[in-house]
Formats: C-alpha cells, structure tokens, sequence
C-alpha cells in the first residue's frame, strides 16, 4: 500500500510523463503549487517507487518515467470513474450534421474522437442479431457486368462488381433479387443461409428455369460477408507519438489492425462497461507497447458493441476514460432510439 506522499508523486510524474513524454526529475517534482516536500525527499521516494516497480529510470536521465505496474496503479487507484465526466456530445454533434443512418453514426463518431484524442479509434459495430437485411440490388453496367449492392437496416451498404458468366440469364438474376427481397426483408443477417436454404430455394422453381445455378451463384456474391464491422478513425494516429518511430513497431501494428476478424475478437468483451489494457496485459503481440482502452454500449441491458482507443502506454487515461464513458453512453441512447423507429 502506498503512503499519501508516495501516491501524489506517483500521480504527478505520470501525469507530466503523460504530458511531455520526458522523464521526471525531482526538482521540476519540487517546483509543483501542490507539492511541499524538498527534493531530497522526493528523491528518496522516487527510489522507493522504483524499487517497488511503479518507476523506472531511464539510462540517459536521472528522472524516472512509469512502469506499466504505475500505470496499472494509477488507473485503478487514481482514476475515478465517477469523477471522469465528460461534456462533449459526439453523437449528438454528428447527427445535428443530419447524418441518422446508424452506420454513418457510427463511422462520424470514430473520426471525431479520433480526432479530439489523436489516437486511433475503434468501433465494433452491433451483433449479429442486430443486423437485418433491408434490401438487395443488382445494377447492370453491361451485359456481361454487374454491381450487386446489400444494404442492411443499421444504414451499412456492400456494394461489389461481379461478372455475369454466359450460361446465365440476367433476367433470372432479375427475378432471383426480387424474390429474395420479398422473402428475406428484415430477416437477422445470421439467419440469411438458414432461411434461404429451408424456405426460399422451394419457391425458385416456381419462377426461374433452371435457376440452381443463378442462385447459387448470387448466394456467393451477396452472402458471404461477415456482419460484424468495425469503423475506424485516425488510423495514422499512432504514426504521431514518440513511442513508434520504431518501423518494425508500426509494421506489426498495422498488420494487426487490418486482420479485422482478430480484432473484432480482440474487442469483444465478457463484461459490461470500462477496460483498460495496459501494455503486457494485451493479448496480441502487437500491441505489448500499447494501452488499449475500451467501453461497451448496449440496448435494453443487452451488450451490442464496443468502442476502443489504441495508443502509447502514455494515455491520458482520465480525459480519454471521461469521454469513452460518455460516448458509450451516447451510443446506447441513440441505438435505443433508432431500435424503437425500425421495429
């Protein structure tokens, strides 16, 4: 247990390491308004901190910057979650742009906490079950060229060009779309190939010759996407702090970011509310230099997503905290909201 001394040097050479990203010196320490211990002092206790593991001194200073173990400490001990409230209205800013698609909503959201943190911002968008299909559409570039466009009922749209092969008729294409729509609308996009493969393929030889061939074919355009999607801000972000000059740092980290189903499972989380990840405590490799902090939103008690900010160990853990709590909150309002207007 730390003494009321050694926990307000602790929290001022975290917070100015936070700021300046230099080590800490027990006279810039001393020259605090709050602080009224002499430098000797300070420095006795700075060694004491870093005997117990909270400190660590760099081989070019004399000033000790924090371990991952301080970190952790300051986090759990000098970060209240009462007291890290937030004003800034995110979503209630994007949607005064007029955005009211709930993945244009989204996506807006992570630019601009990007943007206010620069870090690197991370949504994992609602479950599957929350994902419904609203409609399907094939456009016809040429007669050998098409664009088919899914379009899901969280405003999200795939679109992807495809070659329409010789042995198979556009209009049975036509006629397929038209009755997957009527038949699949607002169907749980995790339900898609149960649902087309128990009821929808009966009716296809009602109305299309032959038609096996097409809808298997538009089965492996239109269904083969995984619902779960993340939205990104400020990916470059990271390029900013001092921490990843290091190529091979930055390597490995983009890899990792853009294997989006590991880090889709990277962000899901068995417990509501605030995490914080500091360093070594991260999972993937990638990120063993890194503080990934992370906040879920849910709709009716119900866990939907999760919003995360990636960056250097160095966090200002209480502002991004403040506003991760108040932009889940913001997100479980508006996911409410919009579930009511689209039941």
């Amino acid at each position: 247990m730390l003494t009321e001394r050694q926990l307000l040097i602790l929290q001022v050479i975290v917070d100015d390491f936070i700021e300046t990203a230099q080590p800490v010196g027990s006279r810039s320490i001393a020259k605090k308004d709050n602080i009224t211990y002499s430098s000797a002092t300070i420095r006795n206790e700075m060694a004491d901190l870093e005997d117990m593991g909270f400190l660590e001194k760099t081989h070019s200073s004399s000033g000790r910057i924090p371990s991952e173990k301080g970190y952790r400490y300051y986090v759990d001990h000098l970060v209240s979650l009462k007291e890290t409230t937030s004003n800034i209205k995110i979503v209630e800013n994007v949607m005064q742009d007029g955005l009211f698609e709930f993945e244009q909503i989204v996506q807006s959201s992570a630019e601009i906490l990007s943007e206010i943190t620069n870090y690197t911002s991370i949504i994992l968008g609602p479950e599957v079950f929350e994902t419904k299909l609203k409609q399907l559409q094939i456009v016809s570039l040429s007669p050998q060229t098409a664009v088919a466009i899914l379009i899901t009922n969280t405003g999200h749209v795939e679109h992807r060009s495809f070659s329409v092969p010789n042995e198979i008729n556009a209009s049975d294409l036509e006629k397929i779309v038209n009755i997957l729509n009527d038949r699949l609308y607002g169907v749980p996009i995790y339900k898609l190939h149960e649902k087309l493969n128990s009821e929808v393929i009966h009716l296809m030889g009602s109305f299309v010759t032959d038609f096996e061939k097409s809808f298997d074919y538009l089965k492996a355009i239109f269904f083969t996407e995984n619902p779960v999607k993340l939205y990104f801000g400020g990916k470059t972000n990271i390029l900013m702090q001092p921490e990843f000059n290091d190529v091979e740092k930055v390597r490995s980290l983009y890899a990792m970011i853009e294997k989006e189903d590991e880090l889709a499972n990277l962000l899901k989380s068995d417990t509501d509310g605030i995490s914080v990840s500091i360093g070594h405590e991260n999972k993937a490799d990638a990120i063993k230099e890194c503080s990934l902090i992370t906040a879920t939103y849910e709709l009716n008690e119900e866990q939907m997503g999760t919003i995360a900010l990636l960056g250097p160990t160095r966090m200002e853990y209480k502002r991004v905290i403040a506003l991760l709590n108040a932009l889940s909150n913001e997100m479980s309002d508006v996911l409410y909201k919009w579930h009511q207007n689209n039941d």
